[in-house]
Formats: structure tokens, sequence, C-alpha cells
């Protein structure tokens, strides 16, 4: 009988398993992922063949500052190193999509309302005369050569084919008016301020560039339509900017001529600024910088930069600049300038977070990826925006006329800073693929991002990251979310699929499901890979699962190609104790408990019953109780004991518990089931399952769990690492929510600046 019950126990961890009819949840990647080949291995490596396309571009630009017009002329030199022969070249124009007939324009849905800003009004109906004007596009003896142009895209018909390992060289020259940023919107134009009737100019995308041509897709032929990004290739680049003399310029790649574009003292202080690793030094002070401001100069210089190895190519030019920079020494001892230029109205908020904001994000990214390979990283400040690029990325925030800054313009600008540095990595460095991926580096960035954040502050107000900040989106309404794997611009809710789901992603692999340890050795073994090549998708996954040992198919497949979301219910919870059999461990008062309260009362209080008072009335069944009739003969049960093995004694002296818990998966995203146990005493013991309880039947699952302490008090997912949206049945018993209410003041006031209202209560913070 004893051995009987101990089974029955046992047996309850499977009893609850049934065939699954829906195992999809755990189904191999092979028919959504393409099949490994030469260039692309199934490990998750570059094949032993693969192959990358290069391009170097030699350009003279000239920025007019009276007209707000660039000029330029390139000539490019495409180097065909796959084994493929080309007898036409594309190339992208991204400026046209500002151009009036653009299909940007054409396909932006728009209402009216009562109350339009000149901004809204602009982009229901664009009065801008933008996109590119192309003046000649010829060989590199000046004959002219066949193109068409494709809305953002310009195909070059060539005069011979181009076979495999061939370059060409050709020249193409154009000019285009820029955009007003504060009124047009856009991730490259100008920025105008009227107090000092001067221009801070943040350019990108400004000249013709070439499409990407890969083993994957060919030719990119995705038109530019404003939101997915570049697809871009290698390359060097020796670029001239001609400026008003009295303008400071950052830019992509090494300053070539400071001697004509610099004072001996900012000579000096870039000097020093290389020596210092701990404080930024100013080299153009914000006097300095008011001074040019009040005083325009007629002349013009032209400063030149060289790049190597570089995707792309964008600067920063205005007479408002300070700037100010500090070394950077990295993990493997080598040194790389941090640097930024901001116009006073980022004062003294930039002087003091800015370039060390830069110097850290290369701290740490270096630290999860490999170490920064380029000379310097810059950060620019421009209103409104945040936008990376090789070496320099373009940022938000301003304070107020007094000096003062919200907290929220603090931190935002301090994680905008983090995030578009962070971009040097991924995509400028890995380079993915943008116009079709967004998650591949927005994603990714983010992720970083919270992990160089937490290093910052203890405190740090993530936005994104902690599994808890996307449940509200995974839980939403489903008509307006897209898988994680759609293509840029058909994405519903761009912030949360692009950047916050990817990145609380990779968050919970590394808290919950491989380890620190595992994911940092793979996700560095991943970015070391693919350093300065073009990912996919696919070799992300492969490498991440290669170098860690873990098959996560299982995760790529519910966080990355579905909308399920997670929400993991306690649905029943039951408690068994073993019954030994021991006559002389009955005890009647349990008995007597089990009966329930009315029993127990009763036995006090009814002095004598009728069949006490006749006995008569009493039969086989008055005195009958199964359980002790179950219960052996003292010297019955002492043969069994004798006879029975020390794990089976162990057992029955240990007093144990057995709780079988039942589990719903009701968003349909398995995870693994995590849990606290709060015992009687107080004690806790965290207990982690991994996903694949889930394997046979992903609906519903039965777990017997044995304990030596009673429990009190169950908690599902305890730490709020599975982005479980409904953490409402989460515990057993089951509790109910506390009710808050608030006292508010309807306004419509700017969040609140606390540094304000202490100066204007004079009280030092």
């Amino acid at each position: 009988m004893y051995k009987y019950i101990i089974l029955f126990l046992l047996c309850a961890c499977v009893a609850y398993t049934q065939p699954n009819t829906n195992q999809s949840k755990f189904k191999q990647l092979h028919e959504l992922l393409p099949t490994p080949n030469t260039y692309r291995n199934a490990s998750g490596a570059p094949g032993h063949e693969y192959w990358q396309q290069e391009a170097d571009y030699e350009m003279d630009i000239e920025l007019d500052d009276e007209k707000q017009i660039i000029y330029g002329e390139e000539t490019i030199t495409y180097h065909n190193n796959s084994p493929d022969t080309h007898t036409y070249l594309w190339l992208q124009l991204d400026q046209n999509m500002r151009a009036k007939d653009s299909d940007t324009h054409k396909i932006r849905t728009n209402s009216m309302d009562e109350d339009m800003s000149i901004r809204q009004l602009n982009r229901i109906a664009p009065d801008f005369d933008g996109g590119f004007k192309i003046d000649y596009v010829q060989d590199i003896n000046g004959n002219e050569l066949k193109y068409t142009i494709n809305k953002t895209m310009m195909r070059i018909d060539l005069p011979m084919q181009m076979k495999p390992q061939d370059s060409y060289s050709f020249k193409i020259k154009w000019h285009y008016n820029i955009n007003d940023r504060m009124q047009i919107g856009g991730r490259s134009g100008y920025e105008y301020f009227e107090d000092d009737d001067n221009y801070l100019y943040t350019i990108a995308q400004f000249f013709p560039r070439m499409c990407m041509y890969n083993d994957v897709d060919g030719w990119q032929n995705k038109q530019f339509l404003g939101r997915g990004e570049f697809t871009l290739i290698f390359g060097d680049y020796k670029v001239s900017i001609t400026v008003p003399s009295d303008h400071l310029v950052a830019a992509t790649g090494t300053l070539q001529n400071p001697k004509d574009v610099l004072s001996a003292d900012e000579r000096n202080r870039l000097e020093d600024a290389q020596n210092e690793f701990e404080q930024p030094v100013i080299i153009v002070s914000q006097d300095e910088a008011e001074r040019k401001e009040k005083k325009k100069s007629n002349k013009k210089s032209t400063w030149t930069f060289h790049a190597e190895n570089v995707r792309d190519f964008a600067f920063a030019s205005s007479r408002k600049f300070i700037w100010d920079a500090m070394a950077v020494e990295q993990e493997d001892g080598t040194k790389v300038m941090a640097m930024s230029m901001y116009p006073k109205e980022g004062n003294p908020l930039w002087e003091r977070y800015s370039t060390k904001a830069v110097a850290h994000t290369l701290k740490w990214f270096s630290h999860y990826t490999f170490p920064y390979p380029y000379p310097v990283a810059w950060s620019i400040n421009a209103a409104r925006i945040g936008m990376e690029y090789p070496m320099i990325c373009f940022n938000f925030g301003r304070c107020e006329e007094d000096g003062t800054y919200s907290k929220r313009i603090k931190y935002g600008m301090i994680g905008v800073i983090i995030h578009e540095v962070g971009h040097n990595y991924f995509p400028m460095i890995v380079n993915s693929d943008e116009r079709q991926w967004t998650w591949m580096d927005e994603g990714l960035t983010t992720f970083v991002q919270y992990l160089t954040q937490c290093q910052w502050e203890r405190n740090f107000p993530h936005r994104r990251g902690p599994a808890h900040m996307i449940t509200d989106y995974m839980g939403g309404d489903k008509t307006k979310i897209s898988p994680i794997m759609t293509n840029s611009e058909s994405i519903h809710q761009f912030g949360n699929n692009a950047y916050g789901k990817p990145a609380t992603a990779l968050n919970i692999l590394r808290e919950s499901i491989m380890g620190r340890e595992l994911f940092d050795y793979a996700f560095k073994e991943y970015s070391r890979r693919w350093m300065f090549k073009h990912p996919t998708p696919a070799d992300f996954f492969r490498t991440m699962e290669d170098a860690s040992g873990v098959d996560l198919d299982w995760f790529w497949r519910g966080w990355f190609y579905t909308n399920d979301h997670v929400d993991l219910a306690i649905e029943d919870v039951k408690h068994f104790k073993l019954e030994s059999q021991d006559p002389s461990k009955f005890d009647s008062n349990v008995d007597d408990r089990t009966k329930g309260i009315s029993y127990m009362r009763n036995k006090e209080q009814i002095e004598e019953t009728y069949d006490e008072q006749d006995r008569s009335l009493r039969d086989f069944y008055t005195t009958y109780d199964p359980i002790k009739a179950n219960l052996m003969d003292p010297k019955d049960y002492q043969d069994y004991y004798d006879n029975l093995s020390k794990e089976e004694k162990d057992l029955l002296k240990s007093d144990d518990n057995f709780y079988q818990l039942k589990f719903k998966n009701i968003g349909g995203l398995v995870m693994p089931v995590i849990m606290e146990f709060v015992y009687v005493d107080g004690t806790t013991e965290v207990i982690r399952i991994p996903a694949e309880i889930w394997k046979v039947n992903s609906e519903s699952i039965s777990k017997v769990f044995r304990t030596e302490k009673e429990i009190a008090k169950i908690n599902l997912d305890p730490f709020l690492e599975t982005a479980d949206t409904d953490t409402s049945n989460n515990t057993y018993p089951p509790e109910e929510p506390n009710s808050k209410f608030s006292i508010f003041k309807q306004n419509n006031m700017s969040p609140p600046n606390e540094m304000q209202k202490a100066k204007k209560k004079e009280i030092k913070p």
C-alpha cells in the first residue's frame, strides 16, 4: 500500500501531460532561414568564399551659407569583388525623397486640424524645392555616361562589361537646396537661430552613393521613403569641405590640414586634449564662439578629411560651435578621441556631459563587442534629432534660457548620445541592412545602450531594456503590432518594434535564458565575426547558438517571427502529504480537523447523541474509520519498515510536502517558468525551469515540486524578467491588486524643471 501511494504521488508530475496539437513553438527555423552556403556558413560566420563590394570617394563640397545650398563634385571608384559581371551600377539619391513629386509625399496619409503648425502644413503640401540637381555624370575622361533616375535611385549604364575583380571610376557633379529641419524635418539639414542670425548645419545623405550589391539580394533596390535607413558598402573617403572661414567643421575621418583652418591656440589645445583622459579640454570656448556669432567673416576656408574603411560620410558646420575633446584609452591599449561641438544654447548641459558620454559609450560598447577601430567619435548638438554616421552623430538636448534643464532633458540627452555613438558599432562597423531590417542596428544598439546606461548611474531612468517595460506594447492590440521580422517601411509602432522589443529580447536572453557568461561570449563572437562585413538576421541567429551551445530556435521564432506575448498563469495548486501508514503517528485530532469546524464544536458541545444513548442503533459502520482500518498492525508495520531501503526510510521520515502546480500559457509565447516559493517560516527559494517544459504541450502543463517546508505563497516571474503582460494571475493564493488614486491639476505645462524651481527659490540643489 505504501509503495503504491508513493508512486501515485510521484507520477502526478506527468499525469497532466497530453499530446500537443501545436508543436510549432519548438519547430526548428530551417524553413525560415536561407540555406547555408560558401558565402555564409551554417555556424553563422562568413564562409570561405565570402565577398563584398567596395567604393572609394573623392569629393569637393562647398556649403553656401547665404543661400543654404550644397554644391558637390565626386569621383567614385567602384571595385567589383563579386564573382558576377555587371553591365550597370545602381546609386542612391536619398535627397530625392524631398523632391516635390516624391513618393514619400504621395504615400503619406494626413488630415487637417483647426490648429496647424507650419511644420505640419509643410508635410501635407510641401513647397520646398528639394532633391538632387544632377549637372553631369561622366567617365574619368570627361565622356558623358548614360544614366536613368528612378526616384531615389540612379542607374548608370556602363560602356563595357565590368568583370569580377575589375574597378571602374566615374564622376558626378550636383547641387541641392538644404532643408530647414525645424520646419520641414529630416535627419540632415540646417537650423536657423533668429536671435543672432546664424545657421547650424548637420549634413548627411548629401552625395550620390553606391547601392549595396551582395550575395543575398543582388542590388539593393528598395526606394528611400524616409524611415527605412541605409544599406551601404565600405570604402575610403577623401573629402574637402569649403565653408565660411569662421565656421568650425566636424566630420567623418581625420582632419588633414589643421594649420590651414585652426589657430595656433586651437591646435595646442587639441594636442593637450589628446593626452587628457579625465576631463574634456575646451578647444573653442563659449566666449570665442559668441564673438564669432556677432562678426561674420566674408572669407572661406577648406577643411580636408580622410577616412578609411567607412560606409558613409557626414559633417557639421557652424560659427556657433563650442568645441571640447578628451582621449579614451581602450582595453587593448589603443587611444581614441571623444569630441563634441555645440552652440551656447546647449550649455551648461553639453559642456558637462556630452564628451564624457561619448567616452563612456566607447568604453562599454567596446567591452561588449570589440575595440573601437576609428580615430575619433563626435557628438554634435542639433535640436529635435538623434542620428548616426561613421565617427559622427547629431543629438538633441537644449537648456532653458536661464541655463537650467529638466531631468527628462538631461537623461534624454545622455541616452541619445550613448545610442547614436553606439551606432558606430551597429551598423557602421557590423554593417547590417537598415533599409530591410531596422532591428539589426536599432535593436542591438538599444540593448548595448541599456548595458552602458547601467554603468553610468545605478538609477538611470531607462526607457527600454528591462522586460517589464515592453509588456504594455506586447499585450496590446495585435492589429497594430508587427513581428520584429518585418520590413522597416511596414512596421507598426516603430520604436517599440525596432528598438524596444528586440532590446528586451536580448536582455531576457542574457539574464534569464542563456546567462550572462554564455550570452556575452556569443554576442562578442557575432560582433567580431562581422566587423566590416554585411550580416543578415540568419547570421546573427546562427552565431548566437553556435557560440553558446544553446538551441534558441524557439526563442527567435516566438519573439522575432510572431506577435505572441508572454502571459503565464498559475492555474491551480494542490498540496499533498505522504501517508506513512505508521499506526503510532495517527492523530485523531488531525482527522477531526478534516471534518470541519462544526464537527469539532459539536464534539465539545453536544453532550450525548441518540446512538450514544441507545447502543442498539449501532452497527459495523457506526465505528468504522477507513483511515484507521487502513493502518497496519504495529508488528506488521515494523516488519514492513525493516524491509524498506534507506531511500524509502528517509522519505518516510522527511514529512515532505508535494505541490502539484498547473500552469497555463495564455499569451502563446513560451518562456522559462520562474517561480519564488515563500515558505511558512518566511524563507524563500527561486525555481527556474527552462522553456522546453512547454515542448510537448505549449498551452498547459503540470509540474510537481517536493519541499521540506510548507509553502505559504508562490510568485510566478517574481523579478519581472520574462515580460509577462498580466501579473495578476502570477500568485498563489491569488491576490487582489491594490487600487490607487491620485489628485492632480490638469494643465498644459511642459515636463517639470526641478532645477529651475530650485533656482527660483534660491535653493541650491
